[in-house]
């Protein structure tokens, strides 16, 4: 396997890089949500309803799963945000680069 250039080595260094920094930020949101609200402040949230539910138990069984789901949306946004920043996003290539398909 050929040694990659400094340059692209670098390059695909700082790719991981942020990519791990979305996930942790995106897995931090996850677990406050699904973990915290579900079940550390549930009591307190249980002050207020939602749609007729206590507000803890709605986040336990209803609200992180919308939260999760919102994630899913904003993990794909950011990624092909940092995928056109690294030029390596698979849409709008140029045509030096496409391979031929049969």
């Amino acid at each position: 396997m050929p040694e990659l250039s400094h340059e692209v080595a670098s390059q695909r260094q700082g790719y991981w890089r942020k990519n791990l920094q979305y996930l942790a930020i995106l897995m931090i949101i996850w677990f406050a949500v699904s973990y915290g609200c579900a079940i550390l402040f549930v009591d307190y949230l249980d002050q207020w309803e939602m749609a007729g539910f206590n507000l803890g138990f709605w986040y336990a069984q209803q609200g992180a799963m919308y939260v999760f789901v919102v994630l899913i949306f904003v993990y794909v946004w950011l990624m092909n945000r940092l995928d056109r920043k690294f030029d390596v996003h698979e849409d709008d290539e140029p045509s030096s680069h496409r391979r031929h398909r049969c």
